[in-house]
Order: C-alpha cells, then structure tokens, then sequence
C-alpha cells in the first residue's frame, strides 16, 4: 500500500521505542528520560543520541522516514550451477520426472542468462532411496554440439533420454549439474534467414537424433591418410568435434582428382567373367586408366588396379581386378565390385 510522507510519519511516530533493534540494548535508558516512542525518539539531540546508541540506530531511523537514500545489495548468481529439487513422492517412470527436470532447466537457463553463457553438457541424477537400500544416483548426461542457453531445447533432448531410460529404483529426488559451459556466443548477423535452415538448426537436429537413436547411432565420416578404401574412412559420434584442418589433413594431397563413388560397398562383390570381360547386369566397358592401389604392407596388403567400368545401361560402376603377386602371366583376373556412382 502507498501512502504520503505525511501519513507514513505519523504512523512511525506512534510505535514504539524499543522497536527498531539496534534501540532494544539501551531499552532501560529510553524509560528512565521517558522516550516511549519512535517520534520522542526522533526528538532527542541528534549527536547526544549517536554518542550514546550508535550510528547504526539513526541510520536506520533516517531509512525508515525515507530521509536516507535507500541501497540494495544485488543478488550475485554462484559462478557454478548445481540445483536440486525433492519429490513430493516416488516415482516409479522415468518419464515422471521430466515435470520436475523442467523447473531444474528454467534454473538453468536463468543462471546462464545472468552469467551470459551458454551450455555444452549437462548431467541431471536421478537420486534413489537412502538407508540400507540406497543405490548411486542414475546419470542421465545430455551432451551438446552447439552451446545453448534456451530451455525448450534442453527439456525436447531429456524427454527423449528418460523416454528410453527403464528406472532400477524409484526416485526420490533430482539434481543438475552443468559440467561445461562457455561465453554465450553473439546472434547470427545475417538480415534473412538462411536456406533450408541454420548451422544451430542442424546441429540441432543432431542432438535430438542422437537423444532418441543414441550417440553410437549417429556418426560422421572422419578420414584417414589411406588410399585403401576399406580404411580410407572412420566413422565417430557426431558429437565428437573435428576441425576442418585435422580433416583436411588426414585426406591424401590428391583426393580431389581421383574417381571415387558416391556408395561403396561394404564388401567387394565377385564378378563373373563372360567373353573375357566383367559382367554384373550385362558386360562392363571399361570407362577409364587404371588406378593403381598398393598399400598395406604393414597390416593388409592390398594390390589392386581400380577402373570405372560403365554397363549398357550407361550405369557407372567402380570395379577393380585384383594382382596376385607372384602369380603366372597365364592366371585369370580376379575382378570385384566395389561401389555404386550416382
């Protein structure tokens, strides 16, 4: 309720002396010259009153009139996140405990938004029953691969975390942590929105794959310093950050002038033989030089002479005819195929 300075005087005049706490030490001195309220003691001698109770005591007198300027203290967010919240009862589903992981997150965020970061991996524990049952909390760890701040994605990747997890123990209680964060980064200075979507969009789309299909399901290509195509390519969760200078450094100095398919096959196909000539469909016609892989004497050794070979249905095929060292001129070849062009 507001009211005038007039009527707000009136109103601390009339209460009384022992009122305010630093006043309650000298309470006895206050009766014995018969200041009974805060509007005699507002009457007394300014500096015979500071001598005998203290600055602190018209301090506050001057802030409860309104005739000192009033300072708050701000309140400081910690410089780590760690929040917990009790349940009101066991819950047996991990699906239930998405209600209470969501006022966690909207904590987050606002810890976040104070400090001006951004988020890269979070752990949120399910906590069980304590005493001669207890058990170690169940992580449930959400890694990101863009950092953010805002709690609609956060909570979208833990409802398609608990929907899989099966709960071993009721849980009693939940507590997130945010284990890695960094400064927020700054908006997008582009005026119109990119063509099927942002990079932020995409590694989006990524982090909810991965939450529903799991991280050893949703991987990206990383190659290798191998012209052998069998282990020319690794793949690793598309969580895993790779620089496009470690990638380009891995690739052979001439990859971009070599003649390779869009899909290889995980295993070569024989191919028959007709008329002296390959034959997977109808004959193949070979389209190309031959290109000489020999590699691997280290592990697997591999000889071979790669063509890309073209049918009648002017499909393109990349084949190869396999080298036998040491075998007679009088051999057939052994040819395979290897991958499919677009």
């Amino acid at each position: 309720r507001a009211m005038r300075i007039e009527s707000l005087t009136r109103r601390l005049d009339s209460l009384p002396a022992s009122l305010p706490p630093p006043a309650r030490a000298y309470a006895t001195w206050f009766e014995g010259i018969g200041c009974f309220s805060l509007g005699a003691m507002r009457r007394l001698p300014r500096p015979g009153l500071q001598r005998r109770c203290g600055r602190a005591l018209l301090d506050m007198l001057d802030a409860a009139y309104g005739m000192a300027p009033e300072l708050f203290e701000w309140v400081e967010a910690p410089t780590s996140f760690h929040a917990k919240i009790e349940l009101f009862d066991r819950l047996e589903n991990a699906e239930e405990c998405l209600m209470g992981a969501e006022r966690l997150v909207q904590q987050l965020t606002g810890w976040l938004c104070a400090h001006q970061l951004a988020v890269e991996r979070i752990t949120l524990l399910l906590e069980h029953e304590r005493g001669r049952v207890a058990r170690p909390p169940t992580p449930v760890e959400i890694a990101l691969a863009e950092p953010t701040w805002r709690d609609e994605h956060l909570v979208r990747l833990l409802r398609e975390r608990l929907a899989k997890l099966t709960l071993e123990a009721p849980v009693i209680a939940l507590v997130l942590d945010a284990n890695q964060v960094q400064p927020m980064a700054p908006p997008n200075e582009s005026l119109f929105p990119e063509p099927g979507g942002s990079e932020e969009d995409r590694l989006r789309m990524f982090e909810l794959l991965t939450a529903r299909l799991g991280p050893e399901n949703v991987l990206q290509a990383l190659p290798q310093a191998d012209y052998r195509p069998e282990v020319a390519n690794s793949w690793v969760p598309v969580q895993e950050k790779v620089r496009e200078t470690a990638r380009s450094a891995q690739m052979p100095p001439d990859v971009e002038s070599l003649a390779r398919p869009t899909w290889i096959l995980a295993k070569p196909i024989a191919l028959l033989m007709r008329n002296h000539r390959p034959f997977y469909g109808s004959p193949l016609k070979m389209a190309s030089v031959a290109e000489r892989i020999e590699a691997g004497w280290w592990s697997q050794t591999q000889t071979r002479d790669y063509f890309v070979a073209e049918g009648q249905d002017h499909a393109l095929y990349w084949v190869y005819r396999e080298r036998i060292v040491g075998s007679g001129e009088e051999e057939a070849p052994r040819w395979y195929l290897h991958g499919l062009f677009g």
